[in-house]
């Protein structure tokens, strides 16, 4: 387990804590990707009441995960002269345009959860997030200690194209490409949602005469898993058992299947991180001075041993 530990321990950034509310009017408007999954909507809903205990005026605009949308909610908050702008990005891409019209209107861009692929990183103060690459690390190095560095995985993916997406994976295939019998045999999209995960494990059953020969889903969040195990049970099968199952983000749902042993792991993005989030945006409001480009939030592994932890 001390590969592991070393990766939780590397995640754990340092937030920047501002005492109490600000003895100011602050409005800061709040692009949210959408309401995909659980663990979305609960991170909103700590957005919100996290805005109310800070005193701030929270102008929230859902994306519904549409990236056209969320550039309109970017500008309308520009053209409302907020204070500052939070954005968690549908996609990594197209953000240099919005970013720039922000920067010259001078309303500071923080980013939260997501990250963007910019060509001038001065377009954003600071991304205050967990680490998505690290994530899939220790999923992985959970995996190669459970399977003893032997396993055939089928990936069900996030959305085309998002940062947790892209690093989970990066992360995850960082740790398995270490072991010569680990190998993805398998992967496609689930867009991060149950449904979505039900279909894509359907699929991977079908393909491969009822999971033969595969040792292990992993999932870029536990909405698709959730579904995955669905599919899994209605084809006769049992996840955890039969087949090894790890992914991202431990909600509530996830904790009763590690509970149940449906699930042997998760990782957990946590969803109450408001108290991250805005006493960075309030301080630098405050004294304008530089942050770091990333302000990292913890990330903890969780097993079916330790469910409830």
């Amino acid at each position: 387990m001390h590969l592991i530990k070393w990766l939780s321990g590397a995640a754990v950034g340092t937030a920047l804590l501002l005492a109490g509310s600000p003895s100011w009017a602050v409005t800061i408007g709040f692009s949210q990707v959408g309401d995909e999954g659980d663990w979305r909507p609960a991170f909103s809903k700590d957005m919100q009441d996290e805005a109310k205990k800070e005193g701030i005026d929270l102008k929230f605009a859902d994306a519904q995960g549409k990236e056209e949308e969320q550039l309109k909610a970017v500008r309308a908050f520009i053209a409302q002269k907020v204070d500052a702008i939070l954005i968690a990005p549908v996609v990594t891409t197209g953000w240099d345009q919005v970013l720039d019209e922000a920067k010259k209107a001078g309303i500071p861009v923080f980013l939260a959860d997501r990250d963007v692929d910019v060509k001038d990183k001065s377009l954003y103060v600071t991304r205050i997030s967990a680490d998505f690459n690290l994530e899939g690390r220790v999923a992985g190095a959970w995996l190669a200690q459970a399977s003893v560095g032997q396993c055939n995985i089928v990936e069900e993916q996030g959305t085309v194209g998002s940062a947790p997406a892209i690093e989970r994976k990066k992360g995850f295939e960082a740790i398995t490409a270490n072991f010569p019998d680990m190998k993805i045999v398998k992967s496609q999209s689930g867009d991060f949602t149950t449904d979505g995960g039900k279909k894509v494990m359907e699929a991977f059953i079908k393909s491969t005469d009822n999971l033969k020969g595969i040792c292990a889903s992993f999932a870029h969040n536990d909405n698709m898993q959730l579904g995955a195990m669905q599919a899994m049970k209605e084809a006769g099968l049992k996840p955890g058992h039969d087949v090894l199952m790890v992914s991202v983000d431990y909600v509530p749902a996830m904790k009763e299947a590690l509970a149940a042993g449906d699930a042997n792991a998760s990782v957990e993005l946590r969803s109450a991180i408001g108290k991250y989030i805005y006493p960075v945006m309030l301080q630098y409001l405050k004294d304008k001075k530089d942050l770091p480009k990333w302000v990292k939030i913890p990330s903890e592994l969780h097993r079916a041993a330790t469910a409830g932890n």
